[in-house]
């Protein structure tokens, strides 16, 4: 039985037998220790070896790390199926990558068991080793974007607002999709060089939160386009770019009835102006998730465009 199986089965016995968690309860205060998960006393030992290392070198600094913890029905060998560690570390390794604005790579470094727990850490450009201690940065990119990171995962389990971070949502829902498909939980636990930890989950009701913030409606809006037609498709697409700039926008109608546009005989060069109906996805951030335009009929004359393409 795994250490976390053991203090889960310690926990469910406490809470059923009221009397016998109080003696618990009265033992840890006279112990002056508390019920504590092996990542909160790991935590704990960094901050008391970095606080010794500085005794004696003030600008000494801890090794990163990141711990991803799965959880789920398969976990409990505590060994990462190779079909998991496809579907999930490149996705995580893009999404700390985007949380922290510029490219992180990250390493692993070793797999152990309670449920399956993956150690990564960053990878060290060549030179960074032998950098003097007083010349590192504050936080490395890896440890802004598991920041950033950790605080979206808290928010997205909680359900609240997360349009502030509408620029990770692809990201993380690579991710999330990735969980659903093999019922897995993940954990994140950063521990930086100055021996702060954040941690952050994402579990089945966070990944339901991503999953109900992808759901789309259409928005519909008829606008008149005006170009000349510099593409043809026999399968009812007409490509019209509305102005004789090489930056001029350029927009692909779309015919339902392929015949229709062949009735019409247009030309490569022809002068159009077309009414169409301008449809956006929107998902719940208000973020389009596709856009289309359908051709609806002719249009009497030029209009300028309201929106971009």
């Amino acid at each position: 039985m795994t250490g976390d199986s053991r203090r889960e089965r310690r926990r469910a016995l406490l809470r059923d037998d009221l009397a016998e968690a109080e003696r618990a309860a009265r033992l840890l205060d006279q112990l002056g220790t508390e019920d504590r998960d092996d990542e909160e006393i790991e935590a704990d030992h960094r901050a008391s070896r970095l606080a010794a290392a500085r005794e004696y070198a003030p600008d000494a600094r801890l090794d990163e790390e990141l711990r991803l913890r799965l959880t789920g029905p398969d976990t409990d060998g505590g060994a990462l199926r190779f079909q998991w560690g496809d579907a999930l570390l490149q996705p995580v390794e893009h999404m700390v990558s985007v949380a922290a604005g510029t490219p992180v790579q990250l390493e692993l470094t070793g797999i152990s068991a309670g449920s399956t727990v993956v150690h990564a850490r960053p990878v060290t450009a060549p030179g960074d080793a032998d950098s003097e201690a007083l010349d590192a940065p504050a936080a490395s990119a890896a440890s802004t974007g598991l920041g950033t990171l950790t605080t979206l995962l808290d928010v997205l389990e909680s359900e609240h607002d997360v349009r502030e971070w509408a620029r990770l949502f692809d990201a993380v829902e690579s991710v999330s999709r990735a969980l659903n498909r093999y019922a897995l939980d993940l954990g994140v636990t950063w521990y930086d060089a100055e021996g702060h930890v954040r941690r952050a989950r994402l579990t089945e009701r966070g990944r339901n939160y991503v999953r109900r913030l992808r759901e789309t409606k259409d928005r519909d809006q008829e606008i008149i386009i005006s170009g000349r037609i510099t593409e043809l498709r026999e399968s009812g697409l007409v490509k019209v770019k509305t102005g004789t700039a090489k930056d001029a926008p350029a927009y692909d109608v779309r015919f339902e009835e392929p015949e229709e546009l062949l009735r019409m005989r247009p030309g490569l060069g022809d002068n159009v102006h077309f009414r169409v109906r301008f449809r956006q996805q929107l998902d719940s951030m208000g973020i389009a998730r596709s856009t289309e335009y359908t051709y609806l009929g002719p249009a009497a004359e030029q209009t300028s465009l309201p929106l971009g393409p």
